[in-house]
């Protein structure tokens, strides 16, 4: 996702938050380097193919398996070199990129700038339909290898992509991008091998990636298993022989796994069992700040909810929805109400406005039923919020939310909830724009920059726009914030195109979560980074 040379404006303000509680637990051992741990895990949305993973499951895998260019800094989440050896640049917007020698992939592959070129013209590319293609957007040639007119694709690859050399490539964009080199940590922008375009249907099963793990295999639905790779290159080897990703539909029941041995770690403690997981688990837990924020988003491509007066009616559904209830007597101090549309780890500095919201995310009931009537009424006179059902504890607070909206409405048929079975599932009814009302839309940063929770949600076209939202004077801001190179006046410009998703409510923000992880006694060294993933490969077993 775009943005990053300013996710430094946030770094500093990250460290002091996960300073507030435990960012892991050390461990006294060294642990036997061979031992496999097993963790919970849900189905990805797609195959794993780097530009086409823009979810938390299928991005957990490509933490572990790929190395770019840049990787964020698992405590700071500060975008660092990784295989770039430099990134050149004298006028922001064309880049000399030198890749490290010596690295290689799984399968014994160089590394190359080919490597990379390869990889991020497959992604841009229309016919390839990848979820992340948006993120080549800036480099020249994008319109005629991605037509975003609907037109046929002009060109296979990328004119502003030059290889220079076995280890160098260039860079050509279509205007200043100062933070473009920190962006380069995002999976997207991952390298590929020959081995992705030579046998894509073998890769897609059996993925092949050059990270500190390698896939030995995986049934879909069921479980992944990935093995340490003993010659990985890199300075993050994994301290454990392996991960064993296992496939729950119920967040549930992976903690009762947990409990009773059969599991070793999960990374989203449920809701049900916040009250019991401090006797349970003791310093076994942590629960830590990070960047995540719960929001509803809205089918715009429906005329139902794009017409006159739709902001009255999701602005008075914000009001109807009582988060310091919902946040006290369900999540048990793991979320706090939102009152703006990022989050507090960015700091002021980095552009966190607490209060922007300022009403609209008040309970206030007389308010909202109001407000819904002046602008027309619930389409259909009720609204169905779907969510998957197999993770994140959804059920129990859509039920919570729906019942305040009732309550605050006066009508126990307003609101009702409607689960669809797994992640991947609910995924792919939200790509396929089957949507007809409000519907769970978590956001998980990718680094800590206010431009990452506003340009990739709201800005017309983005990849993980899911409502379709579209405003010309936000585009706007938002462009004229990517081609500033001072910090102070680009967060500026993006929060003032954060205040124009507040007036819209293009989407209604709920609660900032924190990060989650209940262990077994067989581990140690567990840590979240600040995305709230845990560093699988500083896990040590036994």
């Amino acid at each position: 996702m775009r943005g990053a040379t300013h996710a430094r404006w946030a770094v500093c303000a990250v460290a002091v938050a996960l300073a507030a509680t435990a960012c892991g637990s050390e461990g006294g051992g060294s642990g036997d380097a061979g031992a496999v741990l097993s963790a919970s895990w849900g189905d990805p949305q797609n195959p794993l193919e780097p530009a086409n993973t823009n979810e938390v499951q299928g991005g957990k895998v490509l933490d572990m398996i790929f190395r770019g260019l840049k990787r964020y800094d698992p405590v700071t989440g500060e975008a660092k070199d990784m295989l770039a050896e430099r990134i050149e640049t004298s006028d922001s917007r064309n880049f000399r990129i030198t890749v490290k020698d010596g690295w290689t992939f799984s399968n014994g592959e160089k590394v190359t700038a080919r490597s990379f070129v390869d990889a991020w013209n497959y992604g841009a590319s229309l016919r390839n339909n990848q979820r992340n293609a948006y993120f080549f957007g800036y480099i020249e040639g994008y319109d005629e290898v991605h037509p975003e007119d609907g037109g046929k694709q002009r060109a296979d690859t990328l004119s502003g992509l030059k290889v220079v050399d076995d280890r160098t490539f260039t860079v050509a964009l279509t205007q200043k991008f100062s933070t473009f080199p920190d962006t380069l940590g995002y999976n997207a922008f991952a390298p590929l091998p020959r081995a992705f375009f030579d046998d894509h249907d073998a890769w897609v099963r059996k993925p092949v990636g050059n990270g500190p793990y390698l896939v030995d295999s995986y049934t879909r639905g069921s479980r992944m298993a990935l093995r340490r790779w003993a010659e990985y290159p890199g300075p993050d080897k994994a301290r454990n022989g392996g991960v064993d990703l296992k496939v729950y539909t119920d967040s549930n029941t992976a903690y009762t796994d947990l409990m009773a041995g059969n599991l070793d770690l999960v990374d989203d403690v449920p809701a049900a069992q916040l009250k019991n997981v401090g006797n349970d688990l003791g310093d076994r837990y942590l629960n830590t700040p990070a960047g995540i924020i719960q929001t509803l988003a809205f089918p715009h491509y429906d005329d139902a909810w794009n017409k006159p007066g739709s902001a009255k009616v999701r602005t008075g559904l914000s009001m109807a929805i009582d988060r310091e209830q919902i946040t006290d007597t369900i999540f048990r101090g793991t979320r706090t109400p939102a009152t703006d549309w990022t989050s507090p780890v960015l700091g002021e500095d980095g552009g966190f406005r607490k209060g922007l919201c300022g009403k609209a995310c008040e309970y206030r009931p007389a308010e909202a039923r109001k407000l819904i009537e002046e602008g027309g009424g619930l389409p259909g006179g009720k609204v169905t919020i779907t969510f998957n059902a197999d993770t994140g504890s959804h059920r129990e607070w859509v039920n919570a939310v729906c019942n305040s909206i009732n309550n605050a409405l006066d009508d126990e048929r307003a609101c009702t909830a409607g689960p669809v079975g797994t992640f991947a599932d609910f995924r792919g009814r939200i790509t396929d724009r089957e949507m007809s009302g409000p519907f769970r839309a978590g956001w998980q940063m990718d680094y800590p920059l206010i431009q990452n929770f506003l340009q990739p949600l709201y800005y017309t076209g983005a990849s993980s726009n899911d409502g379709k939202w579209s405003n010309e004077a936000f585009d706007d801001l938002v462009d004229r914030a990517n081609r500033e190179t001072d910090d102070a006046t680009a967060v500026g410009l993006f929060q003032q195109a954060e205040e124009v998703v507040r007036d819209h409510m293009a989407a209604i923000p709920l609660w900032y979560q924190n990060g989650s992880a209940g262990w077994s006694e067989r581990l140690s060294g567990v840590r979240l980074n600040p995305f709230s993933v845990p560093v699988y490969d500083q896990i040590k077993v036994g």
